[in-house]
């Protein structure tokens, strides 16, 4: 499979992310699946259905894996019962080439995802870091000057 603007776009996207934000790229990607099968369900295309709610499962176990139980206490248990029964579900809707099991993770789905979004929403952007230092290279600071012998092959 070969590299496209979207995966540079998604790689972007991803690697510039604060903890939010990765969230709910997670959540648009689980989402996405379950779209995503659903269209190849009602059009009977079994390997790309299969495909899209592995995506999704991926999402939502990359989801469960992240969270935080410690930190979390009983809401960090209760999301990853419910990641869980999602994925369940979708293991369902997959075998038993079925449409309310996917239907039914895309509602769960959209739900979390306006809660995440409501978070965001609430949480303030970080202060911007402010310098008035400029990084020169080392080669061109004269108190970093390399002894004669450094470097020699």
């Amino acid at each position: 499979m070969g590299y496209s603007a979207h995966d540079a776009y998604l790689e972007s996207r991803v690697l510039s992310a604060g903890p939010i934000e990765l969230v709910r790229i997670l959540y648009q990607t689980a989402a996405g699946g379950v779209r995503d099968a659903r269209r190849h369900l009602e059009r009977g295309d079994i390997v790309a259905r299969s495909r899209a709610i592995s995506r999704a499962v991926k999402a939502l176990l990359e989801l469960t894996g992240a969270l935080d139980f410690a930190r979390g206490g009983e809401i960090a248990e209760r999301l990853a019962q419910l990641y869980t029964y999602m994925i369940r579900r979708l293991t369902e809707a997959n075998f038993q080439q079925a449409d309310a099991p996917l239907a039914e993770v895309l509602a769960l789905l959209a739900t979390l995802f306006e809660g995440w979004e409501a978070m965001r929403d609430q949480t303030p952007a970080p202060a911007p870091v402010e310098t008035n230092h400029r990084w020169t290279p080392p080669a061109l600071q004269p108190e970093a000057a390399a002894p004669a012998h450094a470097w020699n092959f």
